[in-house]
């Protein structure tokens, strides 16, 4: 009886198992929670900087930007929906 015990926890111990690794679910939604803010500051700031310096060309280019930018980073989901369009266009079949 004993034998057969220590010998299933040695058999349970001798498993391979699989290491937690690295929990990334929501990290993208983090990384968007602390950058927000920060990114619409510099924006207001350069904004108005051009804005009183009377560059208006420079604004809006600035504008133009910052909302590409924007909606690169904060619509969900759309780097994957990018990244494997442009593989799809490529010839490039992945999971």
């Amino acid at each position: 009886m004993i034998l057969k015990t220590i010998l299933l926890h040695a058999i349970d111990l001798a498993q391979p198992t699989t290491p937690p690794g690295v929990n990334t679910q929501g990290l993208a939604e983090f990384l968007r929670k602390f950058f927000a803010p920060l990114f619409l500051v510099v924006v207001s700031i350069v904004a108005l900087f051009f804005l009183f310096t009377r560059e208006i060309t420079r604004f809006m280019q600035f504008i133009i930007l910052a909302i590409a930018i924007g909606v690169i980073f904060y619509v969900p989901n759309i780097i994957e929906v990018t990244a494997k369009a442009i593989a799809g266009a490529l010839g490039i079949t992945g999971g």
